[in-house]
């Protein structure tokens, strides 16, 4: 079988002066690459959205700046940063038709929280603001803080990692706080912040809240991804499946 096609919604740079920019970060690239598929970044284009998904096997929804709260109903916090507005659209877009047509989706991050938003959760804009804790969620990209996740059983995170308990790092200073409608709680930082979520329903519609692209030596990093790759290859054989017996009708 060929190497499943997965998309990456990409996000926008925009400087005053230069030309705006679609991209991600290669990181996100190499981990598909490693582990069996083939890459494409996906500028965002919300009225597309439909189109593309009939080309993909599978989608990553990549971290990134935040999500705007009146998105779920709330005045923005002062410590918010909005992503680009044509990000979050195409975003949004990927996630609900990803959940409908039952496309292989990992949610990474910002990510995982588009994905609960689209399903009509809530985010904690501002960790430090709403609860206390002593886990350092916030640290910036460059040199990450890291603390144990604790992953719940029965779950297809578990079922994918093989294990209870990992340590992964953190650079999010926002968090799930309601759920999204069919959403399950997958794992929990030791304070009780939301680490995972998927749909139980759909074949692989899974979100982490930390950043498996930038942890390439980790075991666990490498069974996130090598598990997209087989869901978005099982998804191909079948849509191909229902092609050719369309077409012999």
């Amino acid at each position: 079988m060929t190497k499943p096609l997965i998309g990456i919604g990409s996000d926008i740079y925009v400087k005053s002066g230069e030309r705006d920019r679609a991209f991600v970060y290669t990181t996100y690239v190499e981990a598909l690459r490693r582990a069996g598929a083939i890459p494409l970044l996906i500028p965002p284009q919300p009225e597309n959205a439909r189109d593309l998904a009939d080309e993909l096997d599978g989608i990553v929804l990549a971290g990134g700046f935040d999500c705007d709260p009146a998105l779920y109903g709330e005045e923005q916090h002062p410590s918010v940063e909005p992503m680009d507005v044509r990000r979050q659209e195409g975003d949004l877009s990927l996630a609900k038709i990803a959940r409908e047509r039952g496309i292989p989706t990992l949610g990474i991050c910002l990510g995982m929280q588009m994905i609960n938003v689209a399903a009509g959760g809530t985010l904690m804009q501002d960790i430090n603001s709403e609860m206390r804790t002593e886990i350092e969620h916030a640290s910036d990209p460059e040199d990450r803080a890291r603390h144990d996740v604790l992953i719940e059983n029965n779950t297809r995170l578990a079922s994918i990692l093989g294990n209870h308990e990992i340590n992964v790092n953190s650079s999010h200073h926002q968090a799930i706080k309601s759920v999204g409608t069919g959403l399950r709680v997958t794992a929990h930082a030791p304070d009780g912040v939301i680490e995972g979520l998927e749909d139980p329903k759909h074949p692989f519609y899974v979100g982490v809240q930390w950043h498996p692209e930038d942890m390439p030596a980790a075991d666990s990093a490498a069974k996130i991804f090598r598990a997209l790759v087989e869901a978005a290859k099982d998804y191909a054989e079948k849509r191909n499946d229902r092609i050719v017996a369309s077409t012999s009708e």
